[in-house]
């Protein structure tokens, strides 16, 4: 079994081949491959953390489509001023499927 842990964005997903992961936008259009940078590579019994051999390491992903996260909603109050704010938020995200570890 051969899965690696990348980095995408700001945080690190544990992938294989074949794996639907969403990550925040990516500068692709849809059908384009992308590479990952590998942090952690396991291999069977063989565990790759070393940054070097990690270099050689090529994940590669397929651009399935563009979405949008689910909406959040920040309000602030303060108590007796007559001051409330709302504001909303919908992050924009990429959903790719993993095409090999190399």
């Amino acid at each position: 079994m051969v899965y690696a842990v990348v980095r995408a964005g700001g945080r690190q997903e544990k992938v294989e081949v074949g794996t639907i992961v969403v990550l925040d936008r990516q500068a692709a259009s849809i059908g384009d491959k992308i590479q990952l940078p590998a942090v952690l590579l396991v291999d069977g019994d063989t565990v790759t953390t070393d940054a070097d051999k990690l270099a050689k390491v090529s994940v590669t992903a397929e651009v399935l489509h563009e979405e949008r996260g689910p909406k959040i909603v920040i309000q602030k109050f303060k108590n007796k001023t007559g001051y409330k704010k709302r504001q909303g938020h919908r992050q924009d995200l990429t959903r790719v499927k993993i095409t090999g570890i190399k």
